[in-house]
């Protein structure tokens, strides 16, 4: 099934994950603070993270950070026992997958870990029908390299980033709603919050707008949803 590494402190919470992931084939590494997460993902080849927000010696959101500034790309799925969307919201604005609030059953882990291997991973129909290079405006997009350039340079995008901007490409023209796109990005129901949509389209933005508040490109649907422009 893959190699994920569990960046967990509550001993408890650790071997309900870590016995259940081993349940469905999953191979389990373990580290129980974030200096020690941050080491084994910097030398392990894993599929990937599950990750604590609170953790002594470096934090979810610190660990996160540097991984992504490290350009360790892994899937991270954060975990968080607040129920602050701040936290959140941070924790996708620099670079984590996805995420999900305790308490939550092995079984909701278990789908929002294969949903993400999912997409990481596409099927063998999926690399078949994929286009060697879709462009719009100043922007390529490389699905079989899994990179993106603007005017020639490569742009540094987190996967789910990569994911959402090439499923808009593959619909340009076409207004496609928040809903639509947790369905067909995320591989699954977010159950009614699509905030996540936002943060990752704003991120988009950053990298490949002039103007962040006169988006050429993506394009705000009031009420709806998103576009991406035919140009």
């Amino acid at each position: 099934m893959g190699k994920v590494l569990v960046v967990e402190d509550e001993p408890s919470i650790m071997t309900l994950l870590q016995y259940n992931l081993e349940k469905v084939g999953f191979d389990v590494i373990t580290a129980s603070d974030g200096i020690t997460g941050l080491e084994i993902a910097r030398n392990e080849k894993l599929d990937i993270i599950i990750l604590d927000l609170m953790l002594p010696g470096m934090d979810g959101i610190d660990l996160c950070k540097t991984l992504r500034q490290e350009k360790i790309k892994t899937p991270i799925l954060m975990l968080t026992a607040r129920d602050d969307e701040l936290d959140k919201i941070l924790g996708l604005e620099l670079g984590a997958d996805d995420y999900m609030t305790k308490p939550f059953s092995p079984r909701e882990v278990i789908a929002r870990v294969k949903a993400i291997l999912r997409r990481a991973t596409p099927s063998l129909d999926q690399e078949e029908q994929t286009e060697k290079v879709i462009q719009f405006g100043t922007v390529k997009i490389y699905p079989d390299e899994y990179k993106v350039e603007r005017s020639g340079e490569l742009l540094d995008l987190t996967p789910k980033e990569f994911e959402l901007l090439l499923y808009l490409a593959q619909h340009q023209g076409k207004v496609l709603s928040r809903q639509q796109l947790l369905d067909s990005v995320w591989n699954y129901d977010f159950v009614g919050d699509s905030r996540i949509v936002d943060v990752h389209i704003s991120n988009l933005r950053d990298k490949i707008e002039d103007d962040t508040k006169k988006p050429v490109y993506i394009k705000t649907i009031r009420g709806f949803g998103y576009k991406l422009e035919k140009l």
